[in-house]
């Protein structure tokens, strides 16, 4: 607990540090909109956000300073949920995978294979009669969801051997999202699971605390685990949406400058995903530029070793069965394609 308090104690400090500790900008009467996240200035999520800083600005500039803050300079995610909960930064992007402590609504995006097709996924994610009742069920905490981003799909990669089945995953740590259901998730696919911070998991494994991650590709080039992990296996075991956070008693105070802002939040939906399709592709050619090898397991046996955690979280948790049954519906409308370009072994 002492360690917690802390950590928020320094994300806190660090607000101080950037912003002068004051509500208000340089420019006299504007208030500072902070912004957190856990990515660098290159990747899709800080360029739709900044996307989202111009629209406001250049619609509202006379009452607002949007401030972005890259690569967890105000903390780690789960930090900065708790700072958005208390109002001390506006809003934050995390992943969905750290939500579900918060309300075990947003334990359905976590279950593995949950989507048949990355169609299917958007559809899920862009249906509002899914979305909302999850985005605002964490209103009480004191915060909701305005928006998703799109993480592509989550594989593993390592350090000493590729993971062409379940078996291969005995006796390594690999680092998971800080979710029991991604705790879960590891147990029954064989490995150890090793929950930690992302901004943790480079010198983890520079370091051989542990032994690979789960994540998409951009994590190989813009985060540099490609420099230490030298086997991508495309088992594609989640589909995860990155979730745009707001302090629900800021968001309530706008007045009519919520309009403004709900056109900015859709904006930094639009930017982000755009920019994600170009940096995936650039990011598998990085990759094998850094001598990364990638591999296509057959995915039955993974989906096979996981699927007792999708009815012991539907039992558990009762509200999640119509959701996961309008995802059904979803993944037979878009089923899975077959492979792509980007979804064979690059050569150069």
């Amino acid at each position: 607990m002492i360690k917690k308090i802390m950590k928020i104690a320094l994300g806190l400090f660090a607000i101080c540090i950037f912003t002068a500790c004051g509500n208000k900008g340089p420019d006299a009467g504007k208030t500072i909109i902070r912004i957190g996240h856990n990515q660098s200035q290159n990747h899709p999520t800080h360029k739709g956000l900044l996307a989202f800083e111009k629209y406001i600005e250049d619609n509202l500039g006379d009452k607002y300073d949007v401030q972005v803050f890259p690569s967890e300079l105000l903390g780690s995610q789960t930090d900065m949920v708790q700072l958005t909960q208390t109002g001390a930064i506006n809003m934050v992007v995390a992943s969905n995978s750290i939500l579900e402590t918060f309300d075990d609504f947003y334990e359905i995006f976590n279950l593995p294979y949950l989507f048949a097709s990355s169609d299917a996924y958007h559809a899920v994610m862009d249906d509002k009669s899914i979305t909302d009742p999850i985005f605002t069920s964490t209103r009480d905490g004191g915060f909701e969801a305005v928006t998703w981003l799109d993480a592509g799909s989550r594989s593993f990669y390592t350090v000493k051997k590729p993971i062409e089945k379940p078996e291969d995953l005995r006796g390594l740590k690999i680092r998971v999202q800080q979710s029991p259901t991604n705790v879960r998730m590891m147990e029954l696919l064989g490995g150890s699971a090793s929950p930690m911070g992302f901004g943790e998991v480079y010198t983890a494994l520079q370091s051989n605390i542990i032994d690979g991650a789960e994540n998409n590709e951009m994590s190989l080039t813009d985060n540099g685990h490609g420099e230490v992990c030298k086997f991508y296996s495309y088992d594609m075991h989640q589909m995860i949406p990155d979730i745009v956070l707001a302090n629900y008693e800021w968001l309530e105070g706008l007045g009519e400058d919520r309009k403004v802002f709900d056109e900015g939040f859709k904006i930094i939906n639009k930017v982000q995903r755009e920019e994600w399709t170009k940096a995936v592709e650039n990011a598998k050619e990085g990759a094998v530029k850094m001598g990364v090898q990638f591999s296509y397991p057959d995915q039955k046996p993974f989906v096979d070793a996981v699927a007792p955690l999708t009815q012991e979280v539907l039992s558990r948790n009762e509200k999640l069965k119509p959701v996961y049954e309008k995802i059904q519906e979803y993944n037979k409308k878009y089923p899975a394609k077959e492979a792509s370009k980007w979804e064979k072994p690059l050569k150069i």
